[in-house]
């Protein structure tokens, strides 16, 4: 019997140049007069998707303003934008916004996005949310006069919940849970006891689903990606990788390509993967201008299967194209181009491992 690789997309695509220039020029990405804009984005951007042959897609982020992380909350009236930041190695920095007064909702839920992709392709689609963990750095240090870090908590995971939920009950392939800001928590407390919280928190959500719910929930993790820079490509993955697989899914997401050492990342995967878990590993790097060919991502492949069992191998990209829509780092034609490296090499792969397990 031959062996299946599952191959999936993490998220974002780049959007068109026309959008960016739009977006900028009316500094509000969810006026109105933008809807064409975004409309011709989504469609371009799965057109795109289907010809790779890539056998599950996502609407590539196109609408999530203004980025992957804070699309929920953008334009809660109850914020402040001088929340959590997190400075990039190329010396920019994102923040967060910092909430102000209870209580905590999501301002929109991505169901929406999934629900106008899957109007428009014929092919599974995948919706990415962002973590409970992550959003829990919007509650200030210092608290909240009258609202509790309890009653936030609460609020939090009741709505990460029901957007989850809503994903699933709209069709959605799989649901990703993005949690990149893990390997950056290792960076802000070396005591470990930052990330431990956060793997916690997120398993207190993952709880709240079913048995069945979790098989299609899956967790991406990566050292961040935004204008082919990274802000915790310098933390060891052995610091992260052993409390991320005690998260409670079958399917990890597990930014790889792009590491130095991924030998020794490979066989710290080895040692915590569980057997009724999955890992898609990394195997083209966003941040590397650098098209891969089909042959590299073959290779990094079966580099793979020396240290994962075929039957718990996937691939994915290490991380979205341009999380944050003002990134023009990356172009759209260089994004597909890796996605078809990554669909593939996946195919070689499962040929030369195929063939060497004979009929």
């Amino acid at each position: 019997m031959n062996n299946k690789i599952p191959t999936e997309p993490i998220g974002s695509i780049p959007r068109p140049r026309a959008l960016i220039d739009e977006i900028a020029r009316i500094g509000d990405g969810t006026d109105p007069a933008l809807e064409p804009f975004y409309r011709e984005a989504l469609q371009d951007t799965l057109r795109r998707f289907e010809e790779t042959g890539s056998p599950v897609i996502t609407d590539g982020e196109q609408r999530k303003y203004h980025n992957f992380w804070t699309y929920s909350v953008h334009g809660l009236a109850n914020t402040a934008p001088d929340g959590f930041s997190i400075p990039f190695a190329a010396g920019h920095m994102r923040r967060m916004p910092r909430l102000t007064h209870g209580p905590f909702r999501y301002l929109r839920y991505a169901d929406r996005y999934l629900e106008e992709a899957m109007s428009r392709t014929h092919l599974p689609v995948k919706q990415a949310v962002i973590s409970p963990s992550a959003l829990s750095l919007m509650y200030p240090a210092d608290g909240i006069p009258g609202y509790p870090r309890e009653a936030f908590i609460e609020d939090l995971l009741s709505e990460h919940t029901t957007e989850v939920r809503r994903c699933l009950a709209k069709g959605a392939h799989a649901v990703q849970i993005d949690f990149t800001e893990g390997r950056f928590a290792v960076k802000a407390d070396p005591s470990g006891e930052l990330p431990l919280g956060e793997v916690d928190l997120n398993n207190l959500a993952l709880a709240r689903l079913s048995t069945a719910e979790r098989t299609r929930v899956g967790v991406h993790t990566c050292p961040g990606g935004d204008r082919h820079s990274t802000h915790s490509a310098d933390v060891p993955y052995a610091e992260l990788l052993p409390s991320l697989f005690q998260l409670n899914v079958q399917n990890f997401y597990v930014a790889l390509a792009g590491e130095k050492d991924r030998p020794s990342v490979l066989e710290t995967i080895r040692t915590h993967l569980r057997p009724h878990q999955r890992v898609f590993v990394g195997v083209v790097s966003p941040s590397e201008p650098r098209v891969e060919t089909a042959e590299d991502v073959r290779d990094r492949i079966l580099e793979a299967a020396r240290y994962i069992p075929i039957a718990q191998l996937g691939t994915t990209d290490d991380c979205g194209f341009a999380p944050f829509c003002d990134d023009l780092s990356t172009t759209r034609e260089v994004a597909f181009a890796k996605i078809r490296a990554r669909i593939e090499g996946t195919a070689l792969a499962e040929q030369v491992l195929n063939q060497a397990r004979g009929p």
